[in-house]
């Protein structure tokens, strides 16, 4: 007998959305560094053009706001366009009801990342931009959740831990970096209205969040190495990515602060006295812009810390067809609806 093996195209566009989606994020974060917001001044083609029959030589070869502007749209089309393909091959292939609409729900968050993206252009405002640079890593980690779902360890992972605190502490972690975005955009798109008094405290609130982050992921890299976590190997890896990820946050943190404002002991140091900051320098734009893709990292690591943790302690209760009742896996009395 001979079984014909369908190849699992879910598990491949979930993936390349997911992995696209941080470039796409990174190039933004070039945009609001080099406040190119507006290089392109019309929205959603570009300067009268179709946004793909725009004339390739005239962006790759203009001014470097024109590049990163134009091409973070087209990087925002093709991600749409590979979420497309996942809800085509999620309605195909997929027997999971609640994943099918997961999928739907991505292609909706995509969209609607998108036209804030474009109002942000045609109104030239300033806090719908803010909004479209927290919407961006927040999309990331939806689809990143996606991916995650659709991968070998969701489908043959069982619940048999206990109930322990390493489900609420990812939960907490991941709050925690979401509000970290949140007053880090802040202080990016902060308006030249804005206070000194006003900007400092948005400044010492993110440096607290920072302490809470990296006080939350400590404790993360310590439980799962201790019982009953320890048992389960499938938890070290986004442990430790998010432990490698802080230190390089962190570093990024400071290289950030100095890039936008000030060399530690520059009044007793003549090399660092020497040092001028040069607004929009080529490496002082890839810190900054580094800091911020680094924060997306982040979320999207608490949240696949979430899954991990989520698909070894609680139990899913599937419908795979409508007409049939949900049936339920594993051991442990709590259980996640997949329906």
């Amino acid at each position: 007998m001979s079984s014909e093996v369908k190849f699992n195209f879910v598990k491949l566009w979930s993936w390349l959305a997911a992995l696209f989606i941080f470039p796409l994020i990174w190039v933004g974060g070039l945009v609001t560094t080099h406040d190119a917001g507006m290089a392109v001044p019309d929205w959603p083609g570009t300067y009268g053009y179709n946004l793909f029959l725009y004339p390739f030589w005239t962006w790759i070869y203009g001014p470097f706001d024109l590049l990163i502007e134009h091409g973070h749209r087209l990087l925002g089309s093709w991600v749409g366009l590979l979420v497309i393909f996942l809800c085509i091959a999620a309605w195909r292939q997929e027997p999971r009801r609640w994943y099918r609409w997961a999928c739907v729900g991505l292609l909706g968050a995509v969209i609607a990342q998108g036209l804030l993206g474009g109002f942000r252009v045609v109104l030239d405002e300033r806090t719908i931009a803010m909004i479209h640079g927290c919407g961006g890593p927040m999309v990331f980690a939806y689809a990143t959740f996606v991916a995650l779902a659709s991968s070998t360890d969701w489908k043959t992972a069982t619940a048999r831990i206990l109930p322990r605190g390493l489900w609420k502490l990812s939960w907490i972690l991941l709050g925690s970096t979401v509000t970290q975005l949140v007053l880090g955009a802040q202080l990016r798109h902060a308006l030249p209205s804005t206070s000194p008094v006003g900007f400092m405290s948005m400044v010492h609130l993110h440096l607290t969040f920072a302490g809470v982050v990296t006080i939350a992921i400590l404790a993360v890299a310590l439980m799962v190495r201790k019982s009953p976590y320890a048992q389960e190997p499938g938890l070290r890896a986004p442990a430790n990515a998010l432990l490698a990820l802080l230190v390089l946050q962190l570093l990024l943190g400071v290289g950030t602060w100095m890039a936008n404002y000030a060399l530690p002991w520059s009044e007793t140091t003549g090399a660092l006295a020497r040092y001028v900051i040069a607004a929009k320098g080529y490496w002082e734009s890839m810190v900054v812009t580094a800091h911020q893709a680094t924060g997306s990292l982040l979320i999207a690591s608490s949240t696949w810390l979430i899954c991990r943790v989520g698909r070894r302690q609680f139990s899913l209760v599937e419908n795979r067809d409508p007409l049939n009742n949900p049936q339920t896996t594993g051991a442990l009395p709590q259980s996640i609806s997949a329906v």
